[in-house]
C-alpha cells in the first residue's frame, strides 16, 4: 500500500506519514506512529477524536491498524500538503505564495471546521494542536484541520476541563495552558492557537523570531498591533490593492482578538466566522496584546 515507504509526506513528533494507494488505486496518506511513543495514547486519542467527525474541513479518517506496538492511520490524500508551505516568505520549506483571498477563504474554512469541532459534534473536541503544520489543502486549497494526536474529548455541558500537563506547540499554546492563573483550559485555548496562526498567514512569517535584535520584535502580535494602530501596511514589502488591504486588516484584527490572555476576552469560533464574514464598520480594535512570548518549554506536541 505504500510502495515501501519511499514517498514521504511529512513528519511529525509521533511519527511520520507516506503517501499510498488503495487497491482501488485512491491515493492516500499512511501515518506511521513511532513505536517508542508513550504507550499508544496518541493512537487512541486521534481514533477516538476523529472518528466521530465528518465535516469538510476536517481530514477523513479511512481507517487503521493496530499490531502489536505497530500502529498506523489512514488518511484521505491532501495534495497541496501543509498550509506552512504557502505562508512563510522566504521560508526554507515555502513552495508558493496564496493570493489574499485564497487565505482569506481558507481562515474562513479553518474556522469552520474548529467550529464543528467546538459545537458539532455530541462530544466536543478540543484540539490542543492548531499551527500551520497540522492544516492540510486539498487540490482546490480547501483547508482541512488534521493530526488529534494531542486532541481531549469534553461533554458538550462542561467549560472548563482538568489538565494535567501542558499540551501544545511553542508560540500557539494558550497562556492559561501554562499558567492557571489566566484562567481555565477550555475551547478558548483553541481559539488562541488560530488567532496565533491568522496573524502568521498575515505577516508571512512565525510569530516568534528568537533572532530578533530588538526586544520589540521579539513578539510578532506585538509587531503587528503596532502596524494597525499607526495604520501602517501589514505587508510592508507587498503591493496591496484596496481589497486585499481590507482582507489583510480584517484577519489581523480578528488574530487579535483571539490571542486576547485572558479566555472570557476571546470571541468563540462561530464569533470568529461572524467576524471574518461580517461588515469591516463593526469590527473593534481589540486590546494591546501582552507585551511578551512563551518561554516555558512545552511538554507535547504532535509535531
Amino acid at each position: 500500500m505504500t510502495n515501501s515507504f519511499k514517498v514521504k509526506l511529512g513528519q511529525g513528533g509521533f511519527g511520520a506519514v507516506y503517501e499510498g494507494k488503495l487497491p482501488t488505486g485512491c491515493p492516500v496518506a499512511i501515518k506511521i506512529l513511532n513505536a517508542s511513543k508513550g504507550s499508544g495514547e496518541d493512537f487512541i486519542n486521534e481514533v477516538a477524536s476523529i472518528s466521530r467527525t465528518s465535516h469538510v474541513n476536517i481530514v477523513t479518517l479511512l481507517g487503521f491498524c493496530l499490531e502489536g506496538r505497530k500502529k498506523a492511520l489512514i488518511y484521505e490524500f491532501m495534495a497541496n500538503g501543509s498550509l506552512e508551505k504557502f505562508i512563510y516568505k522566504g521560508g526554507p520549506e515555502t513552495i508558493a505564495s496564496l493570493s489574499w483571498e485564497n487565505l482569506y477563504q481558507i481562515s474562513i474554512g479553518i474556522a469552520r471546521g474548529l467550529e464543528y469541532l467546538h459545537r458539532g459534534c455530541n462530544t466536543r473536541i478540543l484540539h490542543f494542536d492548531i499551527k500551520p503544520h497540522n492544516i492540510l489543502l486539498d487540490e482546490n486549497f480547501c483547508p482541512k484541520i488534521s493530526d488529534f494526536g494531542l486532541a481531549k474529548l469534553c461533554p458538550r455541558k462542561e467549560s472548563i476541563i482538568s489538565m494535567s500537563n501542558t499540551r501544545g506547540t511553542m508560540g500557539y499554546v494558550a497562556p492559561e495552558m501554562c499558567n492557571r492563573h489566566f484562567g481555565g483550559v477550555s475551547h478558548k485555548s483553541d481559539v488562541y492557537s488560530y488567532g496565533m496562526m491568522l496573524l502568521e498567514m498575515v505577516g508571512g512569517r512565525k510569530n516568534i523570531n528568537a533572532e530578533a535584535s530588538h526586544t520589540s520584535e521579539l513578539y510578532f502580535p506585538y509587531l503587528v498591533y503596532r502596524r494597525l494602530e499607526l495604520d501602517n501596511d501589514l505587508r510592508p514589502d507587498e503591493v496591496m490593492t484596496v481589497e486585499e488591504n481590507e482582507i489583510a486588516k480584517r484577519m489581523t484584527i480578528v488574530g487579535l482578538w483571539c490571542i486576547q490572555t485572558f479566555p472570557n476576552d476571546r470571541p468563540t469560533m462561530s464569533k470568529v466566522i461572524d467576524m471574518l464574514e461580517g461588515s469591516m464598520n463593526s469590527l473593534e480594535i481589540p486590546p494591546k496584546p501582552m507585551f511578551s512570548s512563551p518561554t516555558r518549554s512545552v511538554t507535547e506536541s504532535s509535531s
